[in-house]
């Protein structure tokens, strides 16, 4: 055994790795979770992982107390104890407390949304920056800032083997809570080792309880059984099991089925009308169709009623094979008929590619509330989809929901997508059912449906003369030609302006409050950035880019290649392997300078310049070399980030604690307004290129700033 106060330099990197594998697989687990208590969309990503990166900074700032510790080694080994159980708690909490907190079934607001998840992520983040800090204390009472580039390296690395575990084993196989039982164990492992090491019989006596208490936990009880009741409750849980896509939930209620992905209701078998709706509207402008291609929806009922015109095949194309498994468990006779063909796919990968041709389209996706859905408004997928169609085929979706008044913000939502749709066709028409159905043709489109639905004898139960005429009152339509009427931006791909006019139309259905907590939030995020160092700024500029450029890329991927969530999940991968590759490199010099972090900040300032151009010359390629080519533009996104923190650990170097406390949490806040800014803001508002531009403007002043100062 050795003293309380030293302990062998692998054992520190392995508690730091171990603690990099807790952290991402504790991440990914509470985002996914949040996604379904809030029943959120992008915004509850990015303030998810905003507040992730903002606290995790915070604990790192906290940290820079951790060098007045005479023993800091037992707390090393005290804190993975804590990481180890705090994320159990955390999603167990979370699903048990949801309807308490909030009302059941109501949808979360963004303020409630900011204050629930922070506090809920707190504990966890808080301890693991504050753990990050200490660490590099512990060697960097050895090893000066070479010590600090080891807990980079080695936090990167354990990332990467918790990512990788999760998006492609893991994620496919366990629910949250047993995915967690393996990083927490890892803790508790090298936490004992680590308290035998410097005699600590508490501590190993405490991380071998623990221990036993989670194998306990994992081998004789269903916790998330239990927990996942909690968040259903007077219902009966038929099915509930993870996909990479989300948490699919099956209950069943007096007389039907209900759907539940990532909290939200997708599917209820007594929806006749929003599945007659869906099919209807398209249909009967082309009852003649022979073939017809749907993306989305099949297992709600929408494929079996396209059979009623007499079709020789509809094609039913879904991302989640979860999804389609559950519905041929579930509801065998939406997709029994031997005329559908399921096609488990992207459905915008599969409409690129595709060479058949299809006399109807018809979407069955919700609003573009993330930028992933986006992708089944922009003028880029409706002329795709128009290459999909025969000669005078239509395509179908719906947007938004219009009761009796069009609000400023559905009117923008309307306008855009109208104008979107005009680039690639002659007709559009708007149907104000439940939601606002556009049609899309080069043929004609007729608006006198309930006359044509009649003449054709196709049995409905709702979509009936009754009720589209109490729809497609004159006032009603004429309210939809004024909302159209008014300017609004096209949607893209790389501009997504319909993104945006939904996130604002969703945000006004609810009282955001910036109060006093906000502003005080502003004034301190200022008064740190101008006081932040040379070296700070430069990591601060280059966490930013790291995770803004990061967002860049998978929205090109995106784009270019569908929503294949095994290469996303690469290229998550790819580049945590980029960070650790560069800050290994980085740290096998021996010597740096303030010149050298000036280089490399411009270094990356071109690199954010020239990426729109990348990505708009990947445009032509095929899937499999825009695949390998993202993936490559990722990896050295990366490396180029993770050699700045190494370099200025040594050009910056006043004490470990000072100096790791000092970065890391420079490193956290760039990271912190990178990853939420973009996604939830400046995408959407000004666009990819402008995003480019700005991050390496940031870059590239961070640059000319440390050459001024010289440190």
């Amino acid at each position: 055994m050795t003293a309380p106060n030293h302990v062998d330099r692998r054992l520190v990197l392995a508690a730091i790795a171990a603690l990099g594998v807790a952290s991402v697989m504790t991440q990914l687990a509470l985002m996914r979770e949040l996604l379904g208590a809030f029943s959120g969309n992008e915004i509850t990503l990015g303030v998810t992982l905003g507040n992730w990166l903002l606290l995790t900074g915070l604990g790192s700032w906290l940290g820079r107390g951790t060098g007045r510790l005479r023993e800091p080694v037992p707390w090393l080994a005290g804190g993975l104890i804590a990481v180890a159980a705090l994320p159990l708690a955390q999603v167990f909490l979370l699903r048990a407390l949801r309807n308490v907190v909030f009302l059941r079934g109501s949808t979360v607001g963004v303020t409630e949304t900011v204050l629930g998840s922070l506090v809920l992520l707190a504990p966890f983040c808080i301890v693991s920056g504050w753990l990050l800090t200490l660490a590099c204390v512990i060697l960097g009472q050895r090893e000066g800032a070479t010590g600090i580039g080891r807990v980079y390296v080695a936090d990167s690395a354990g990332s990467i083997a918790g990512g990788a575990l999760f998006s492609f084993v893991m994620v496919r196989l366990l629910d949250h809570l047993a995915i967690l039982y393996a990083p927490a164990l890892l803790s508790l492992a090298v936490a004992a080792v680590i308290a035998w090491r410097i005699g600590s019989k508490r501590l190993v006596v405490a991380a071998s309880a623990f221990a036993v208490a989670i194998s306990a936990a994992a081998f004789l009880a269903d916790a998330d059984a239990v927990s996942t009741a909690l968040q259903f409750p007077h219902q009966k849980i038929v099915f509930r099991q993870n996909s990479p896509y989300g948490k699919l939930v099956v209950t069943e209620s007096p007389g039907q089925f209900n759907f539940i992905e990532n909290g939200v209701p997708f599917v209820s078998t007594h929806n006749v009308g929003q599945v007659e709706e869906t099919v209807h509207y398209a249909m009967i402008q082309r009852p003649e169709a022979r073939r017809v291609l749907l993306v989305g929806g099949g297992i709600s009922g929408t494929a079996r009623e396209i059979l009623k015109y007499g079709v020789a095949e509809v094609t039913y194309v879904e991302l989640d094979p979860l999804i389609i498994a559950a519905g041929r468990r579930f509801l065998p006779d939406a997709l029994a008929d031997a005329r559908i063909r399921v096609v488990q796919s992207d459905g915008r990968l599969f409409i690129k590619q595709t060479a058949e041709r299809f006399d109807v389209v018809i979407v069955d996706a919700p609003d573009p509330s993330t930028s992933q859905i986006n992708r089944f408004y922009t003028a880029e997928f409706f002329a795709e989809a128009k290459r999909a169609l025969a000669t005078g085929g239509v395509l179908s979706f719906g947007l938004g929901r219009y009761e009796n008044y069009v609000s400023p913000e559905l009117g923008r939502l309307l306008a855009s997508a109208h104008a979107t749709l005009r680039r690639s066709f002659a007709n559009v028409l708007m149907i104000p059912g439940g939601r606002v159905f556009f049609l899309a043709s080069d043929g004609p489109l007729h608006a006198d449906i309930a006359a044509r639905i009649a003449q054709r004898g196709v049995p409905t139960r709702l979509v009936k003369a009754a009720y589209l005429d109490a729809m497609l009152t004159p006032d009603r339509m004429a309210d939809l030609a004024r909302a159209v009427a008014q300017p609004a931006a096209v949607n893209t791909d790389f501009n997504p302006a319909l993104y945006l006019y939904h996130l604002r139309h969703w945000a006004s259905q609810f009282r955001v409050r910036f109060g006093w907590l906000g502003w005080l939030l502003v004034a301190a995020l200022a008064i740190y950035m101008a006081r932040l160092r040379p070296a700070s700024l430069a990591i601060f500029a280059s966490g930013f880019a790291g995770s803004a450029l990061e967002v860049v890329l998978l929205l090109g991927f995106q784009a270019m290649c569908g929503s294949l969530y095994q290469q996303i999940g690469v290229i998550v991968t790819m580049f945590m392997a980029g960070l650790a590759a560069g800050a290994w490199l980085a740290n096998r010099r021996s010597g740096a300078s303030s010149r050298g972090l000036a280089l490399l900040a411009f270094v990356i300032a071109s690199f954010a310049a020239l990426l729109p151009l990348a990505l708009t010359t990947l445009g032509g390629a095929s899937v499999t070399a825009t695949q390998a080519v993202v993936a490559l533009l990722t990896f050295a996104l990366a490396a180029l980030v993770g050699m700045e923190f190494p370099l200025a650990s040594r050009a910056q170097f006043e004490g470990a604690a000072a100096t790791a406390s000092r970065l890391y949490t420079a490193d956290f806040v760039g990271a912190f307004l990178g990853a939420l800014l973009p996604s939830v803001v400046l995408i959407p508002l000004i666009g990819v290129t402008a995003v480019c531009w700005l991050t390496a403007g940031l870059n590239a002043a961070a640059g000319v700033v440390i050459l001024l100062r010289k440190g």
